[in-house]
């Protein structure tokens, strides 16, 4: 008895009863070959890899091509587009210097920031609206220009207004570069794309520690204008770099240019030494890419939503805590913070602090947290899967937030805030690994671009009550980022497609089916 399942489309109507599993019946045959049996969730090995069908998806070409040379060079050059984390990292260093070399009042000080989350928010659905339209490499390529060329340009800022218009610019153009992760995502296989998209978030740690590290060399000799223009460099590298990267092979075949995804599917295969899979390569029907609509049909409209939730409470809290800990280290601790308050008031808002040496160690010890969190991620979220691992890095952050109620000294308070940090940090990696593996190919780049918006819009609420509700009640702060952690944990578990163990969903037609099972995946489909 063989036993064979159909994959791609044929030119057989759907009623013949064809699809799914059959069984045919040889008779008068006899074989004497020995049977090869497979353990769960072994790979099949590469020489037996499909070798009877006539046609094949990309997604089998990917799995049966693997991971290998080809996607530790992807790994490195999308990791650089990642590394734009620097432009993030410089606003706590630029805020300071800012306020005392240009005599800026608390509030001009603040919009700097915001008006960097502002262009984020914005631009964040345009971009993967164009990456779904246009292709992933477009969109990418685009909005790393975009912000390498206004990274440079703030550098040579002459006045305020300048600088301020500059920035939100540049915060513009790093609203596209999360669609890095949908270009990186479509070219790994199944078993490594969690820990593959895991690992280059290691960039975005590595971006803050050099950042850091970059202006306790050059601010004092330099100058804050040679920090903005050298903190460009990792996406100098990658402008350089970009000409290597393919478009994405499914980006590809879902806009019916058959001859490059294959070009491209043999390409990866040659700098991996592997065989292509045997047969022809199935063109997917065209659809309409990138559009809003999609996003709420009757099988996502929930994810989409929750989803929506997810990523505001990740930043919302993220970045709430990034302000907190400056807040409690100067304190002290909770219970100190409201007689700092009293004495702060009474100060002049042009009062004047340059960052010293101290307050750098602080800045690097809080970033340095950000690689427990991808370990700890890592090593949990093949094995309880993507939403536990979001639902669990919430819980622990709302557990470590009412923690701080308690009148701590400074070391339990620094444990404290390492760990609320490192857990925040996983769960937004992790829902970096979800977002994109739950979305059809039609709508990755848009649904991923929609979510990082959402973020946006948490980091843009973050500081009102971070530092403004602070000003009143300390542990009314820390109820609200509690709280929302505690609904996020809960969204995290409503989520109706759990993706591990699936490969990426090709097309939103009903006959490739809502859950594209991968291959030695006993879920049910």
């Amino acid at each position: 008895v063989v036993k064979f399942r159909r994959t791609g489309e044929s030119s057989r109507s759907d009623e013949d009863g064809l699809s799914g599993e059959h069984e045919v019946r040889i008779e008068g045959v006899r074989t004497e070959l020995e049977p090869v049996e497979l353990g769960d969730g072994a790979a099949v090995p590469k020489e037996f890899a499909n070798p009877t069908d006539d046609t094949f998806m990309v997604e089998d070409a990917v799995e049966a091509i693997g991971f290998g040379k080809f996607q530790w060079k992807l790994s490195v050059i999308t990791g650089l587009a990642w590394a734009n984390a620097m432009e993030m990292m410089i606003l706590s260093i630029l805020a300071p210097q800012l306020h005392c070399e240009w005599r800026l009042p608390s509030w001009k000080v603040a919009l700097l920031t915001s008006v960097v989350f502002v262009g984020m928010m914005s631009s964040s659905t345009l971009w993967g609206n164009i990456s779904d339209q246009y292709g992933r490499k477009t969109g990418l390529k685009i909005s790393v220009l975009w912000t390498l060329y206004y990274g440079i340009l703030s550098g040579f800022a002459p006045i305020y207004s300048w600088i301020l218009v500059l920035r939100g610019l540049v915060g513009f153009g790093i609203g596209g570069v999360p669609q890095s992760v949908t270009l990186y995502a479509e070219f790994l296989p199944m078993k490594a794309r969690a820990k593959c998209i895991l690992l280059i978030e290691v960039f975005w740690a590595l971006g803050t520690v050099f950042e850091v590290l970059l202006a306790v060399v050059v601010m004092p000799t330099l100058g804050w204008r040679w920090l903005l223009i050298l903190s460009a460099l990792p996406l100098l590298l990658f402008a350089g770099l970009c000409f290597w990267l393919p478009e994405s092979a499914r980006y590809d075949v879902l806009s019916g240019n058959q001859e490059k995804a294959l070009a491209t599917l043999k390409r990866i295969a040659t700098e991996n030494g592997a065989p292509m899979p045997l047969g022809k390569l199935v063109v997917s029907r065209q659809e309409d890419r990138g559009k809003m609509r999609d996003l709420f049909a009757p099988h996502f409209r929930w994810t989409t939503l929750l989803l929506w939730f997810i990523w505001f409470s990740n930043a919302f809290s993220y970045y709430g805590l990034v302000l907190l800990t400056t807040e409690l280290f100067q304190a002290g601790d909770v219970c100190s913070i409201s007689s700092r308050r009293q004495e702060v008031k009474a100060k002049c808002s042009l009062t004047c602090e340059y960052l010293t040496e101290e307050d750098y160690t602080d800045l690097l010890w809080t970033t340095l947290s950000e690689f427990p969190g991808v370990l700890v991620t890592l090593w949990i979220i093949d094995r309880i899967g993507r939403k536990k691992t979001m639902a669990l890095s919430f819980l622990v952050f709302s557990f470590c937030s009412l923690l701080l109620f308690v009148c701590v000294g400074r070391n339990v308070l620094t444990v404290l805030l390492f760990i609320a940090r490192a857990f925040i940090s996983g769960g937004f990696q992790a829902a970096y690994v979800y977002t994109p593996e739950v979305y059809p190919t039609a709508t990755r780049a848009l649904g991923l671009g929609t979510c990082s918006g959402m973020a946006r819009v948490g980091a843009l609420i973050t500081p009102f009550i971070a530092q403004v509700m602070l000003e009143s009640s300390v542990y009314l702060t820390l109820l609200v980022y509690s709280g929302c952690c505690l609904l996020a944990a809960l969204a995290s578990c409503f989520l109706p497609i759990e993706t591990k163990g699936r490969g990426l969903q090709e097309s939103s037609h009903k006959e490739w089916g809502q859950e594209m099972v991968g291959r030695g995946s006993h879920s049910p489909g």
